[in-house]
């Protein structure tokens, strides 16, 4: 028996080791197909195959009939016999391919693949030609009606313009409706084509409809004010007293008629819209005023498109006429990320019926009326996620009675798990969330064409998904002024992180707004390392904008304070309380920039996964944080922490206390849902994006808005192909006493180790630097920080002096060597 069994687990481990090497080459596999040189070669064969067959197409077309009768054999025999020759440009490789494509396949229309191809190879390379998709689209479209209509107009004559493809279909269609049947189809399927293919299609042709039915209106007007003028001439000849004091009269009392009359000398087509729009407005003729509306309507339409067209306040140079100053002119042509880079994920699932409806009401009715609790109204809201059912106690019911029976209407409604509101906020009822069979998704486009966050005038406007009501939840980050969010692992935290900083991108202009994102992780915020030169601020002398190392987060937590005490002192200085009006008073040039005064962006900084940084940091983390938290919100640094384990060891008190607004998915336990949102709830989520948000005063439930890793690394393209600024926005230098709270030493005191070495990097570098000295030393910031102050205190550099580098006061290494000499016998 023994035997047996280890035989047994021989062959178990065989397996296992069998299985391993199985998810190891697929693993290897995908990682080769990911690989950015895969993809670069794979794009530069796709524009270079587009270009042999836009050669072999052209040559085609010339060729054809003298290679036609070579391409009757095997392929493999034409590509054997060196004897046969062909006259196609690319050789019998270009002969095969473009009759494959043309002859035998879609004919002339076949240059669809050629874009096709040349699309998908930029796409691959990173550069946007056009939409891939909608270009797959039209051009697949485009190409089968195109194939078909030359099948059908030269099937007698030259067959190889509509190809195999156009000819037997053609053939096809001609037998089944006849020719002139055939005909109109072909017609009415180029204007869905059209329709479809283009989205203002529909409205230039209803424009140039309303254009040749206004061109006939004044026609007929000319046509008839032509005869009351000959009326008039005739009625003057007989009468000429009585025609004069007519005159007068049209001259005193109506000049309107006499404006149109002057505009109707000139062509209706050259009016200027000004004068059109005097014309559509007459006093004296019935048919006119039937029409008026019409005209109207179209004028104003065209009227209001050209004023949109001339806004575009980002993309274009304009002189201030005012002499305020606009931050946005550094990147004047910088251009909002377009909805379409966003994808617009459809909701297959089934709504909830009233069949639902009534069935859940019920068994909620019955489960209280099973413990004498007596209702008199009941009524449901159906949302993405959940269904909120609102019910009106009858008098005397004590809430807490309800409250208690949260398990026993959870059991009778077989649901994963309800939430009980007792009462609803502003509302005299009761609310029982029920969440639905199947819930919905809720696109991040959906919320972001929103007519409420289109319209919003908030400074940091978000959007992270709808509520209930199917309402956008938007909120100004400005006022909240930091969030706190949390929630188990795959809950949909961060891609509430990432709906929050994508609703900020759809509204800020680089010159606004600035990132310092920390992913302790290295992965989830990678993906926005390509706004380094428009949306992100970092250190100095940092190679990487996206911050991954625990002791990096420090300084830079230690440099956003100082950047914080600075900007306090410029608004000091200003007389101003806040950001906003400290650059409401630059914009109007109130405040003198020689003086130190410049523009200040909105600071928002990320921070995904606290927790490990707490774990590693401790103190030197909670400190600055804290100090953040409580002071900057007035100078524009906003701080948003997200962490997976919400203990009271990472969300500490301090934190707490200066986090007033919480976003929490669903936790674990109800301990976990009290530690973030001081109260319970978030264990009874669903998942998959259910959340609740206290914005310090009401706790709101809505579905997080999904939006896909593709999606974000299409809006980060779209921005980093665009001009940006020559770095990112560099912050200041952490003074050397920040890391561990000692300060310099004097200038006798016993010299560092590596202190000539580092005299001649800086000297070489010409840029005195902590980081530097960090970096390419390789030791602790703290070690750094005191050979910077011996390199002052020495007179090798000079004082620090903000955001910049510090000054280097030896030109070259042998002028630094001669000092070194006498230092060191001194």
């Amino acid at each position: 028996m023994s035997t047996k069994k280890k035989q047994s687990k021989k062959s178990t481990k065989k397996n296992s080791t069998k299985a391993k090497t199985k998810k190891q080459k697929q693993f290897n596999l995908v990682a080769f197909l990911k690989d950015e040189r895969v993809r670069v070669s794979a794009g530069i064969f796709l524009i270079s195959f587009a270009i042999l067959l836009a050669l072999s197409f052209t040559s085609y077309i010339f060729t054809w009939k003298a290679d036609q009768s070579k391409l009757d054999i095997s392929t493999f025999q034409l590509f054997k016999d060196p004897s046969i020759q062909v006259e196609n440009w690319i050789g019998k490789l270009g002969a095969i391919l473009s009759n494959g494509f043309i002859h035998n396949g879609f004919g002339l229309a076949s240059v669809a693949f050629i874009l096709i191809f040349l699309v998908l190879g930029f796409k691959l390379l990173k550069v946007k030609l056009l939409p891939f998709r909608k270009t797959l689209f039209i051009s697949l479209i485009s190409m089968i009606w195109f194939s078909v209509f030359l099948g059908f107009v030269f099937s007698d004559r030259l067959f190889f313009l509509g190809g195999a493809h156009g000819y037997f279909l053609a053939e096809w269609l001609n037998a089944l409706l006849g020719k002139a049947g055939t005909l109109i189809i072909l017609l009415i399927s180029f204007f869905a084509l059209i329709v479809f293919s283009f989205k203002n299609a529909l409205k230039i042709i209803k424009g140039w409809i309303f254009t040749a039915k206004n061109l006939k209106l004044d026609q007929l007007k000319e046509e008839d004010q032509a005869l009351e003028t000959e009326e008039q001439t005739n009625e003057e000849t007989e009468n000429p007293t009585e025609g004069k004091e007519l005159e007068i009269q049209d001259t005193e009392n109506s000049p309107a008629v006499e404006i149109s009359l002057s505009e109707k000398t000139e062509d209706p087509e050259d009016l200027p819209e000004n004068e059109i729009s005097l014309d559509s407005n007459p006093v004296n003729t019935t048919e006119t005023e039937e029409e008026t509306p019409e005209e109207k309507a179209n004028l104003d339409f065209e009227y209001e498109k050209a004023a949109e067209d001339e806004k575009s306040p980002e993309g274009e140079i304009k002189v201030n006429t005012d002499g305020d100053y606009d931050p946005k002119l550094d990147l004047s042509f910088y251009k909002m990320p377009t909805l379409d880079l966003l994808e617009d994920h459809v909701n297959e699932v089934p709504e909830v019926s009233e069949a639902d409806l009534k069935e859940n009401s019920d068994k909620i009715i019955k489960t209280l009326k099973d413990y004498k609790i007596e209702i008199s109204k009941i009524s449901a809201t159906i949302g993405p996620t959940v269904t909120l059912y609102e019910i009106v106690p009858a008098p005397g019911v004590r809430i807490s009675k309800i409250k208690n029976l949260e398990d026993d209407i959870a059991l009778s409604l077989a649901a994963l798990g309800i939430r009980i509101i007792a009462p609803i906020p502003g509302k005299g009822t009761i609310g029982i969330e029920v969440p639905n069979k199947h819930p919905e998704i809720v696109s991040m486009r959906d919320v972001l064409t929103s007519k409420k966050f289109q319209e919003t005038d908030y400074e940091l406007p978000v959007v992270i998904g709808r509520k209930i009501n199917n309402e956008p939840l938007i909120f100004n980050l400005a006022k909240m002024p930091h969030l706190l969010m949390a929630g188990a692992t795959g809950q949909g935290k961060s891609v509430g992180l990432n709906a929050i900083i994508t609703s900020l991108l759809y509204k800020k202009h680089p010159s606004q707004l600035k990132f310092v994102m920390v992913d302790p992780k290295k992965i989830e915020l990678s993906f926005y390392s390509k706004l380094e030169r428009h949306f992100l601020a970092k250190l100095p002398e940092e190679e990487d904008p996206i911050i991954t190392d625990t002791q990096k987060v420090i300084y830079t937590l230690n440099s956003l304070t100082k950047e914080m005490d600075m900007r306090y002192d410029l608004l000091k200085k200003a007389g101003a309380r806040n950001l906003k009006e400290y650059n409401k008073k630059y914009i109007k040039r109130k405040l003198n920039p020689e003086k130190g005064h410049h523009y200040l962006p909105y600071i928002v900084v990320v921070i995904d996964e606290f927790a490990d940084l707490i774990q590693t940091a401790g103190k030197e983390i909670e400190g600055p944080i804290a100090r953040l938290a409580q002071l900057a919100r007035a100078i524009g640094i906003h701080l948003i922490i997200a962490t997976q384990r919400p203990s009271t060891n990472v969300i500490t008190g301090t934190i707490k206390a200066n986090f007033p607004a919480r976003i929490s998915f669903r936790v674990s336990s109800s301990i976990d849902s009290r530690t973030i949102l001081d109260s319970t709830g978030a264990n009874q989520l669903i998942g998959r994006g259910d959340m609740l948000l206290n914005d310090g005063q009401n706790l709101v439930r809505a579905q997080c808005a999904f939006v896909d890793t593709p999606e974000i690394e299409e809006i980060t393209d779209y921005i980093a192909n665009q001009q940006g600024y020559p770095s990112a926005l560099l912050l200041p230098e952490p003074d050397s006493d920040e890391g561990d709270g000692a300060k310099v030493l004097a200038a006798d005191e016993k010299l560092d180790d590596l202190f000539d070495e580092a005299a001649r990097l800086v000297v070489r570098h010409q840029q005195g630097s902590t980081s530097l000295i960090q970096r390419k030393l390789a030791i602790g910031y703290n070690r750094a920080g005191r050979i910077i102050d011996q390199l002052e205190a020495s007179g090798i550099v000079g004082p620090f002096e903000g955001s910049k580098a510090r000054k280097v006061l030896y030109p070259d290494e042998y002028s630094l060597e001669q000092y070194l000499n006498t230092l060191h016998e001194n």
